[in-house]
């Protein structure tokens, strides 16, 4: 695979094609149905997201990864990803490592058991054959009654979320594992869920950026491979649009202001915070606008299609989305060369739930259980 040697023209089957290598899609069950499988067929999706609902035992994830990639071309392989945070999120359980609550990990505070963690975590799903985590959580735990990041963050404090997640995410990579910070500019302020509805952070500028903005800067300088934003709205920086569609926010602060050019993936578009409050049209054309690669469909296949259709449409319509989803098909394979060219052979499924990974968790529950 290699980016340059990759024609981007304005034909309509590569404006299809670009339009497909925009989405991760998610699955309703452990196997391809066959509704699914002639969708993927067709819309030739940049890769999936595993749920709980798809995970069986780690054989079959494996298996069931082996066998989605091998429904997308050659020239744009297929990114599995799953959310595998730890504690309250964590797709696949035992035999897999359980991690304990990233929390309890930032209350110990060394970067060296960090950065194991990071690692453990980042083999054992090299194992089961995926390629990105939606990991590592960049939030603040800022909110005591937040009821959606909580113990899912490293900790209370800028200092201690970026001391420790870096070691974490960097480990991870170095296994050639692609981590995701999220939730940008931050979702730990918040006091609803965005699942359900659209949070507000009624927070001034300077806090923000000195705050819940500072980990995701650390993580730009660190070098990680994807951010993922947030569906909330930040009224100091966009009074009208949630971060997700917002060119203030994504172009303004994370491309221009924080120097980062890699790939932007949204948060769930099913998420109520979007979802029936703004057209699907008008979501895809905004996000796009602010630079959004990538887009998160993790369930519905009505709105998986309707997706693809409406981000052609857009570059069909519009000549500076057609540039935009250009440029957003040379991030993302530049990104696939940089983490998946020349990569080692996978572990086996062994390693997972192994005794050293048993003994991390050990000492997580030791010294930083809360």
């Amino acid at each position: 695979m290699s980016v340059s040697t990759i024609g981007l023209t304005t034909s309509t089957a590569d404006r299809k094609r670009r339009a497909g290598q925009r989405l991760i899609l998610g699955l309703a069950g452990p196997s391809i149905q066959a509704e699914e499988r002639e969708l993927i067929r067709a819309l030739q999706p940049a890769g999936f997201i595993l749920f709980s609902r798809n995970v069986e035992e780690p054989a079959q994830v494996r298996e069931l990864n082996r066998e989605l990639r091998s429904l997308v071309g050659a020239s744009t392989p297929a990114l599995c990803s799953v959310d595998q945070e730890g504690g309250r999120v964590q797709r696949v359980k035992a035999p897999a490592t359980v991690w304990p609550p990233m929390l309890w990990l930032g209350n110990v505070g060394r970067t060296t058991l960090s950065a194991a963690v990071g690692r453990a975590m980042a083999l054992e799903l090299r194992a089961m054959d995926f390629d990105l985590d939606y990991a590592p959580v960049a939030d603040i735990h800022s909110n005591p009654q937040n009821p959606v990041i909580g113990d899912r963050s490293f900790g209370p404090t800028a200092q201690r979320v970026i001391e420790q997640m870096v070691p974490f995410f960097q480990a991870m990579q170095e296994e050639g594992m692609i981590a995701c910070a999220k939730h940008f500019p931050g979702h730990g302020d918040t006091r609803t869920d965005s699942h359900l509805e659209l949070p507000v952070v009624e927070e001034d500028p300077d806090r923000l950026m000195e705050r819940e903005i500072a980990p995701f800067a650390a993580a730009v300088r660190a070098g990680i491979g994807m951010v993922m934003t947030a569906h909330v709205l930040y009224p100091a920086f966009d009074e009208e649009w949630p971060a997700t569609m917002s060119s203030r926010i994504l172009g303004g602060i994370l491309r221009k202001k924080l120097g980062y050019s890699g790939v932007i993936v949204s948060d769930d578009l099913e998420m109520k915070a979007v979802r029936g409050r703004y057209p699907l049209d008008m979501q895809l054309q905004r996000a796009t606008a602010a630079t959004v690669d990538l887009f998160l469909c993790c369930k519905e296949p009505q709105l998986q299609h309707e997706a693809w259709e409406c981000l052609i449409r857009l570059q069909e319509e519009d000549k500076v989305q057609d540039q935009l989803a250009t440029d957003s098909f040379r991030r993302i394979q530049a990104m696939r060369e940089r983490f998946l060219k020349d990569r080692p052979p996978p572990p086996d499924l062994s390693l997972l739930g192994c005794p050293a990974h048993q003994d991390l968790v050990m000492q997580i529950r030791a010294e930083g259980a809360v």
